[in-house]
């Protein structure tokens, strides 16, 4: 790895940037912000002969050819950073080692670049324009679940970060025996199936808690009863955890007009953190990486809190705000919709923690887009997820439709539930992305 030292110094690269991992969230309260653009010219791939691997699907799949991925990968890293002749020597070692042992390491730099590189290539994402602000933990050294379970309540505090969320992914060792974490989310709350049908708390989790409830937990039964996490260790029984006490950062709603919005008691946590997605990473596939990112308000407003599948709080805000629910003309849900989203984004900002509404985070895609364009590189996109659910066709994503859904990796992909032998889309899951999380969106 010295002669890679030596070219980066060639290419004339400060000693300080080198073997050097540094985090900014660039962006202060009014959502302004900028991203740290790397000088170095990119290399089109078409010019280069790097040809990135494409998946054909969202969910997990063997890997083909680790020789081929791989190569693709460290390929594309190398002509990335700018010093496309030190691929040459790593690609030796690499196809030595999975010649002689079946895989292959990655350095701590091809880890953290290729975990950003996957959440720039993640088409169902709004927040992308970001992508080069990830924290990468390299957690995989860890062995046991109690060590594990320790450092995602680390990965809480630092992401949360009393507020002013940062983006971190935490990576767990990959291959076998595998590792798994149940939880869709690192923090979810409880849906408990009641006799009649009905579901106190979030109908989208009652799978996962009746799971950990036959395994021993009991929870207070309440609409925001946050769920223990659950790792798993191939050929190991699941383990679940309690988080402590002051642990989860939890924001009570409260709407800047309406006094009474206080009294329904809503609340939501400040950081979403996906646990369920795999990340594959030049034919390493990790099983088990928990990341973060921030809220986009219209998550937590238009479908966490009002979809009708999950808390379904229209009604009760209608009839509070006093509109009339006779017919759907009236558009009772759509002015309720309106202020359950002014409500989310108030309290946040009331609370100090860091989220941006919608039509923020649309112009920051749309930057997203114009920089990469500049760099040569083409954008993939899934335009059903990255629509804004409200709104929408005030978003210049509504009419920006040329993106194409192309399944790039390194990627983050939907992993089967544990406790499920279906080979389908975890209840729990994520929908979208790993950093900008939305739960139900359309295919």
């Amino acid at each position: 790895m010295e002669a890679i030292r030596e070219q980066l110094q060639t290419a004339d690269w400060p000693m300080s940037s080198i073997h050097q991992e540094m985090f900014s969230s660039d962006l202060d309260e009014d959502s302004s912000g900028k991203i740290n653009s790397r000088t170095t010219d990119f290399i089109n791939f078409g010019e280069s002969g790097v040809i990135p691997i494409e998946a054909t699907s969202f969910h997990l799949k063997p890997i083909q050819s680790l020789l081929a991925e791989a190569r693709s990968f460290l390929q594309q890293y190398y002509y990335e950073l700018g010093v496309p002749d030190a691929f040459t020597e790593r690609w030796n070692e690499v196809s030595e080692s999975i010649q002689k042992t079946g895989t292959y390491e990655h350095t701590l730099d091809e880890l953290t670049y290729g975990a950003r590189l996957a959440w720039r290539n993640s088409t169902r994402c709004i927040g992308r324009y970001f992508w080069q602000h990830l924290h990468i933990r390299d957690m995989r050294h860890l062995e046991t679940e109690e060590e594990m379970f320790n450092s995602v309540i680390e990965h809480i505090r630092l992401g949360t970060n009393n507020g002013d969320l940062r983006a971190i992914l935490t990576v767990f060792r990959p291959g076998s025996p595998q590792i798994r974490i149940w939880n869709g989310q690192l923090i979810l709350y409880a849906g408990y199936r009641q006799p009649d049908g009905s579901i106190i708390g979030d109908p989208n989790n009652v799978e996962l808690t009746e799971a950990v409830i036959e395994m021993g937990w009991q929870g207070a039964g309440s609409q925001f009863d946050v769920l223990p996490l659950v790792i798993q260790i191939e050929g190991k029984d699941p383990r679940w955890f309690e988080y402590p006490d002051n642990l989860i950062l939890e924001v009570p709603l409260t709407h800047p007009d309406f006094s009474w919005f206080e009294e329904l008691n809503l609340q939501w946590f400040a950081m979403p953190a996906v646990a369920g997605m795999a990340l594959d990473l030049g034919g390493i596939q990790y099983t088990a990486a928990p990341s973060n990112g921030f809220y986009m308000g219209t998550e937590i407003g238009s479908l966490n809190l009002s979809d009708k599948r999950r808390y379904n709080i229209l009604p009760l805000v209608a009839d509070m705000m006093g509109l009339d629910r006779s017919e759907e003309r009236t558009l009772w849900r759509d002015k309720a919709l309106v202020e359950v989203n002014i409500a989310v984004l108030h309290s946040f900002r009331q609370n100090g923690v860091r989220m941006l509404d919608h039509h923020a985070l649309s112009d920051y895609f749309m930057r997203f887009n114009e920089d990469e364009e500049k760099l040569g590189r083409t954008v993939y996109g899934h335009w059903p997820w990255l629509v804004p659910p409200l709104s929408s066709s005030t978003s210049d994503l509504w009419h920006y439709k040329k993106w194409k859904n192309k399944i790039l990796k390194p990627n983050y992909f939907y992993q089967s539930n544990p406790w499920t032998k279906q080979n389908a889309q975890p209840a729990n899951a994520p929908s979208g992305c790993p950093f900008h999380k939305s739960e139900e969106k359309k295919e």
